[in-house]
């Protein structure tokens, strides 16, 4: 009878002669997303075979401002800013037994003439965090002679192996009592904001993970101001 020989770089045999591979040679087993904002638990005991997981975290967009502007005036808002990015390889022997996953929701847009709020802020226990963006100000009041205003800074990055901060949110320009173009949402890195406005309407949304709201514009209606993008957590686990 021929003998068989194993790689024991990747195989190893137990002490009931299983022939197993060696933990942490599976590569890439399965991959958890977490798309909903909310808290959720990742119980390490549900994955017996784990080896190493490697996280990416997105926050959240900020939603920008309502606009509501006198009859035959103009009102621009600015764009919410997008939520910052981060991303860690950490091996499974330091996670702990359970660890918390934060996803944080995008901001709210703001009604008649109040500002949007900020997005919330996603993690992966304590060891990856991300940023949400600010939400778009309410700064510009009603008229009709040229004025700009100045949209949100982008927040700062948060922990990780690889972090980033999100994009600032675009500024928005009146020209006249009856011409003007609001802001650009945000970017983020795994969305894009929502798209600047000439002509009177809501704030627009932002597309994927992360990204700010684009600014609301008035010539003399009541607009609600856009939401910003909920953020997202993938964790992949290798085995």
């Amino acid at each position: 009878m021929a003998d068989v020989c194993v790689c024991s770089d990747y195989f190893t045999v137990d002490n009931d002669g299983r022939l197993c591979l060696v933990p942490g040679t599976m590569g890439l087993r399965e991959i958890l997303e977490f798309k909903e904002a909310g808290t959720f638990a990742f119980e390490k005991a549900d994955y017996p075979w784990l080896a190493r997981v490697f996280v990416r975290v997105q926050g959240a967009g900020g939603g920008s401002a309502g606009a509501n502007a006198a009859a035959n005036e103009t009102i621009v808002r600015p764009g919410g800013a997008g939520g910052g990015y981060s991303e860690r390889l950490i091996l499974a022997s330091t996670l702990g037994a359970s660890e918390s996953v934060v996803v944080g929701a995008g901001g709210a847009g703001g009604t008649g003439n109040n500002a949007g709020s900020a997005g919330g802020s996603s993690s992966f226990g304590g060891l990856v965090t991300a940023n949400g963006g600010a939400g778009g100000t309410a700064a510009q009041s009603s008229g009709t002679v040229a004025d700009a205003v100045q949209g949100p800074a982008g927040p700062l990055a948060g922990t990780g192996d690889w972090a980033m901060g999100g994009g600032a949110g675009g500024g928005g320009v009146r020209l006249s009592s009856s011409n003007g173009l609001s802001g650009i949402g945000g970017q983020s890195h795994l969305g894009h904001g929502g798209v600047a406005r000439s002509q009177e309407g809501a704030g627009t949304s932002s597309r994927g993970y992360g990204g700010g709201a684009g600014g609301a514009l008035s010539y003399g209606g009541s607009y609600d101001g856009g939401d910003g993008g909920n953020g997202i957590v993938i964790v992949e686990l290798h085995g």
